[in-house]
């Protein structure tokens, strides 16, 4: 919670001005009443209407300063509120891009979402209300018990009971609801996680026709979030009705013992009709406060689950170090040249899991070179690629980039240097040229369309009405896999990597326009280091390396007529995927 009080540092102006204007409020409230006893006491047994138009201006003057007063606290208080919520939305959203995967992992995509939107809004709301009231109803309730004790100590006790009564039962409800807002938040993560997998994989439930299953376990989940918030609304619904009671007892208790005084000629009517006021300014107040509470209850669960994101501190730390391969190499000389990728013994281990995803790699590759990997499903190719985009720190082991350790560079450089196209195509709203600009914003036509001719996309991407301006929808829904494919491919080389990762990207596209893609790449860009993911054994014929895997164990490593050779893994996938060609 610590971590949240400094976004409200730069709002201090209305953290105190709008409270006091507040009090001023509940100050001109508290005199109304006194004022009403005095028209009472002196105007009306007097029959002085002077002084009776006298004091209802005074009342109209009262009450038009305390609304001047109110109006400006509000306009403070949403003025700091909504800052500070764009404010702490901004920081959150920062640090959520701070975090490692293992971070990200650990706390769950729909969670972080949730946080990001519906919990700083409940902040939000809370500080709105705290300035707003969180003063008013103390300053209303304790001033109107001073105004009673100032004029009959013994009445003054009926207030302080009730307000004590009040206070218990705040109380109470706040240690009951505080714990049941943090689990109904959890439950709605739940929920937001569940309806995000049904949307991303809408297809796949269609195809098994589980879309019955599918909606009777949302309904499930969404009738517990029901049982759990009925549960809170029950315990929150005590408030209104029990203040209500005790507070209007509290009106008959002082009707009852101030009548006695009034008769014992202790009290005067006026005084007593103004002790009536200040009790039904306590029930307002309490009322207010009551609701306050609920807020403020919901704003502290929320709040307590942003600050556990803030508090949750990054794994992996950035080094300082900036990339800086050696562009001068004779790429006759392959032994001479800079070895630009080898990992050391390196073992990782995903969080919480029983087994390594990767157990003793060890191989290097140079600069210019093409490392092809190949295995099975789960024997750890992405999980390498990973590690070389530095998304996760090896368990054990080392793994250097251009001849320095991976941890030694800055995290942005690194990213700049190693263009990764991912397993599963991902674009963003927007035209084509602005996802192909992710990688360098001053990215010219020409660089463009270079990069879509080598990604083999320039044919489909020219051939649409608006070329590089046509508009794609989230996730670039209104292309083919294959299309998507060869736009993840394009966007990665028009940043001029020195590195390139093809993790399996190329799985939606047939056999010559991978075979044109591969010839590309090995003309165009000589210099760059490719590292190639794929499940066929024809996409690594011509690697410099390839690594064999199979769970988490590298099983073979050489050129392809070595492993032919010497690798009974790859023999196998290989020779089984040339018989099912030649079926076809």
């Amino acid at each position: 919670m610590q971590k949240l009080l400094k976004f409200l540092k730069p709002y201090q102006l209305e953290l105190i001005l709008g409270p006091t204007l507040k009090l001023l409020e509940a100050i001109f409230e508290l005199l109304v009443p006194k004022v009403m006893a005095n028209i009472i006491d002196y105007g009306i047994v007097r029959q002085d209407t002077g002084y009776i138009a006298r004091m209802c201006g005074l009342i109209i003057i009262l009450g038009i300063c305390g609304m001047c007063f109110a109006l400006t606290c509000q306009y403070l208080a949403a003025r700091c509120a909504f800052r500070y919520g764009a404010d702490l939305r901004s920081a959150l959203y920062q640090h959520i891009n701070k975090l490692s995967c293992t971070e990200l992992d650990r706390l769950g995509t729909s969670t972080l979402i949730n946080r990001i939107t519906n919990d700083v809004t409940a902040s939000q709301t809370g500080v709105n209300m705290f300035i707003r009231l969180a003063s008013r109803a103390p300053f209303l309730v304790i001033g109107a018990i001073v105004m009673v004790f100032l004029k009959d100590p013994q009445i003054a006790l009926i207030f302080v009971i009730v307000a004590l009564l009040v206070g218990v039962l705040l109380y109470f409800v706040m240690q009951k609801t505080i714990p049941l807002y943090s689990k109904n938040q959890k439950k709605l993560d739940q929920i937001a996680r569940h309806t995000g997998e049904n949307l991303d994989g809408v297809r796949v439930i269609r195809a098994f026709s589980r879309q019955k299953q599918e909606v009777q376990k949302f309904s499930d989940e969404c009738a517990d979030l029901e049982q759990s918030m009925l549960a809170v609304g029950r315990i929150s619904a005590i408030l209104n009705p029990v203040t209500f009671a005790v507070i209007n007892l509290g009106i008959v208790a002082v009707l009852w013992f101030g009548g006695i005084h009034v008769n014992a000629g202790g009290l005067s009517q006026g005084d007593l009709t103004a002790f009536t006021n200040y009790m039904t300014q306590i029930l307002l107040a309490m009322i207010a406060l009551a609701n306050l509470i609920v807020v403020l209850t919901k704003a502290q669960a929320s709040s307590l689950r942003v600050a556990e994101v803030l508090e949750t501190e990054p794994t992996m730390q950035d080094g300082s170090e900036e990339i800086n391969a050696d562009n001068s190499i004779n790429l006759n000389d392959s032994e001479n040249r800079e070895i630009a990728i080898a990992f050391r013994h390196v073992s990782f281990q995903y969080e919480n899991a029983g087994d390594a995803a990767l157990t003793g790699i060890d191989f290097e590759l140079r600069r210019g070179q093409t490392l092809g990997i190949i295995g099975g499903t789960g024997a750890g190719k992405s999980t390498l690629a990973a590690l070389i985009c530095r998304n996760y720190d090896a368990t054990t082991g080392e793994i250097r980039i251009f001849d320095k350790n991976i941890r030694e560079y800055h995290l942005n450089s690194l990213h700049h240097a190693i263009g990764v196209v991912p397993q599963k195509a991902v674009l963003f709203t927007g035209s084509i040229a602005e996802n192909l600009k992710w990688a360098d914003a001053d990215l010219t036509e020409s660089e463009m369309q270079k990069a879509l001719k080598i990604a083999q996309a320039s044919e489909f991407v020219n051939a649409l009405p608006q070329g590089v301006e046509t508009h794609l929808v989230q996730g670039g829904r209104n292309l083919s896999g294959g299309q998507k494919q060869r736009l993840t491919i394009a966007r990665a080389l028009a940043g001029s990597p020195e590195i390139l990762i093809l993790d399996d990207s190329t799985s939606a596209l047939d056999y010559a326009t991978d075979a044109k893609l591969r010839t590309a790449l090995r003309e165009e860009y000589p210099n760059m280091t490719k590292i190639m993911i794929s499940q066929r054994a024809t996409s690594l014929l011509h690697a410099d390396l390839i690594l064999v895997l199979e769970d988490g164990h590298c099983v073979g490593m050489g050129t392809h007529d070595e492993l032919l050779e010497s690798c009974e893994v790859y023999q196998e996938i290989y020779h089984s995927q040339m018989q099912e060609n030649k079926k076809k």
